[in-house]
């Protein structure tokens, strides 16, 4: 643990309806390829494709957007198109990328007020990052959290989806983990009250 680390700091506990009051509701994946390399091309837009067959059958819920940028475009360095995630089928999207993006790297981001920030210090990548131009990007504090696809009833626009836990259930939910990993010798232990 790093020495400038208080594990006692109130940020670094919060309440459990703090947790789900500020968890980000959206989040934009973001995947690169190189726009003058036909295999990349072909590749990237195979996967943009299955993303939009799979959310048909049911799979997630996952929106790429409509056009794929075949130049750099804001802060993006080559060829890339963004799908709109939200956070009721985030691990899904991630999970499917992951296993199937080939070689190409995509960039993870939430979509908050701060936009900047999102993509500086909250980002992650998968495969190899690529050199962002985050000067184009606006610093100031947006009023709200975008909405993306509010008739969609997702993510920020969410209308309490009975799928989500309340803090109650998971604060029961923690508890009954905690309980079944006490006799796992790998698993990191809840700090006792």
């Amino acid at each position: 643990m790093s020495p400038d680390m208080d594990i006692d700091s109130p940020r670094l506990q919060p309440s459990a309806q703090k947790i789900v009051d500020e968890e980000i509701k959206e989040w934009l994946f973001v995947v690169y390829f190189k726009q003058k390399n036909a295999d990349q091309y072909f590749l990237a837009m195979e996967l943009r494709d299955a993303i939009i067959h799979l959310r048909g059958e049911g799979a997630f819920v996952a929106v790429p957007f409509y056009q794929a940028n075949t130049d750099p475009v804001g802060p993006h360095p080559m060829g890339s198109y963004e799908i709109w995630v939200p956070r009721e089928t985030f691990a899904s999207v991630f999970s499917y990328i992951c296993r199937n993006r080939g070689g190409l790297s995509v960039l993870v981001h939430p979509l908050t007020k701060e936009q900047r920030r999102d993509y500086e210090s909250r980002a992650c990548w998968m495969g190899s990052p690529l050199p962002l131009d985050l000067s184009v990007l606006s610093c100031p504090l947006l009023e709200t959290e975008p909405h993306n696809y509010p008739n969609l009833k997702f993510g920020y626009s969410g209308t309490g989806n009975s799928q989500l836990l309340s803090p109650d259930s998971r604060k029961i939910m923690g508890q009954n983990v905690e309980k079944l990993l006490k006799t796992e010798k790998g698993a990191a232990r809840a700090p006792l009250d």
